[in-house]
């Protein structure tokens, strides 16, 4: 019996990696001779980079980037040399969570240091790139990146314009001229789990302006910035990007990796589940556990567990999964592929002790199902 232990995370309790640790350990408790593959995953989202290199044996490169107030720091990306591809989140280098809450300020943040972690990968040789878009403090539709990758957005003035989302309201006119040649020959994915357009009341600054720290006034500048980038891009390349699904993610940076790469957006636990090459694993599974922090039924849309079900049904597999919180009610229908949810917490108590015990609750979780799946195939009690 092969069982694939593929977790994300359990969010402030343990990574993904511990996760699946503990499942495989539980796991052996009952079963000591099935085979059991651990495959830590992650939604394109924080821990993306830790997964990928765990799941394919890469590297985690460290490069000095700017965030996204133009300050050092330390930027990373996983890179897997066998097959030349580069995992990196652009939170990494761009993150709100880099940022004080009191200097939030979308208005003058800016994407530079994404730019700068894709040179760094293109200078390894990276023949294809996966970006995960999300928890950015940004708002400048990419620009930041794209002039880190040779682009320059140029004012009335002819001079570059300054960092920032609403420097964008005086861009007049777009040179690609510099734009890094090797991006051309680079397959480009970027995980993105919104819809949201780049423009209007749905769109970028609308949504999730006010979460990175702009007043309504801020968000009125930043939609006619964005408008602004959107009329200059579509006049110079051709390209409209404004209405498409998704290029409003990260502040608008989906647009810009849409016209500049160019990139194609994918849901982020379906692209991470193909960089790892889940589905060669899900083929030979019999049985598949998987788990997060919390599950509901907003999981079924794109989360890691529902997403890796779906796959393993199609396959042939039974997938079990584990969650520190299960928010179904009795009428609520299981999403499609999911065969069960456990709860892992075993006793009443704080949210704190939960979180802390998330390992040894997981372990004694998993060993129970494994009891009732002998006791299901009649390998307990039998003889009563």
């Amino acid at each position: 019996m092969l069982i694939l232990c593929a977790p994300d995370s359990f969010k402030e309790s343990m990574t993904a990696q511990r996760a699946a640790r503990a499942m495989a350990v539980g796991i052996k408790s009952v079963f000591p001779e099935a085979e059991v593959v651990e495959l830590p995953l992650a939604d394109g989202g924080e821990g993306t980079v830790e997964a990928v290199c765990a799941a394919m044996g890469g590297a985690v490169q460290r490069v000095v980037v700017e965030d996204a107030l133009g300050r050092e720091r330390s930027g990373e990306f996983a890179w897997i040399p066998q097959t030349k591809l580069a995992v990196l989140e652009s939170a990494a280098a761009c993150g709100l969570e880099h940022i004080p809450r009191e200097a939030r300020d979308p208005l003058v943040t800016s994407t530079r240091g994404v730019g700068q972690l894709i040179s760094a990968a293109l200078d390894l040789g990276a023949e294809e790139i996966v970006i995960g878009l999300g928890g950015s403090a940004t708002n400048d539709a990419g620009a930041g990146m794209l002039e880190a990758l040779g682009v320059r957005f140029l004012g009335e003035d002819g001079k570059a314009l300054p960092p920032g989302g609403a420097a964008l309201t005086g861009l007049v006119d777009v040179d690609l001229s510099g734009l890094d040649p090797r991006l051309a020959g680079t397959r480009v994915r970027a995980a993105c789990d919104v819809d949201n357009p780049l423009l209007g009341p749905a769109g970028a600054s609308a949504v999730f302006g006010p979460q990175k720290g702009a007043s309504p006034a801020d968000v009125e500048t930043l939609e006619a910035s964005l408008t602004r980038w959107a009329d200059v891009m579509e006049a110079v390349t051709g390209k409209r990007v404004r209405d498409i699904a998704g290029a409003g993610a990260a502040g608008g940076m989906a647009a810009g990796l849409l016209i500049g790469a160019p990139a194609v957006l994918q849901s982020g636990a379906d692209l991470v589940l193909d960089a790892v090459g889940a589905q060669t694993l899900l083929e030979k599974a019999d049985l598949v556990l998987t788990g997060e922090g919390s599950f509901d039924l907003q999981s079924a849309n794109g989360k890691v567990p529902c997403q890796l079900a779906s796959r393993a049904a199609a396959s042939g597999a039974v997938t079990f999964v584990f969650a520190g919180r299960v928010a179904l009610g009795p009428s609520d229908h299981l999403p499609p592929g999911v065969d069960a949810v456990i709860p892992i917490v075993r006793e009443p108590g704080s949210l704190e002790d939960a979180l802390a015990n998330g390992e040894q609750n997981l372990q004694a979780a998993v060993a129970t199902a494994c009891q009732l799946i002998k006791i299901g195939r009649g390998e307990i009690g039998a003889d009563r």
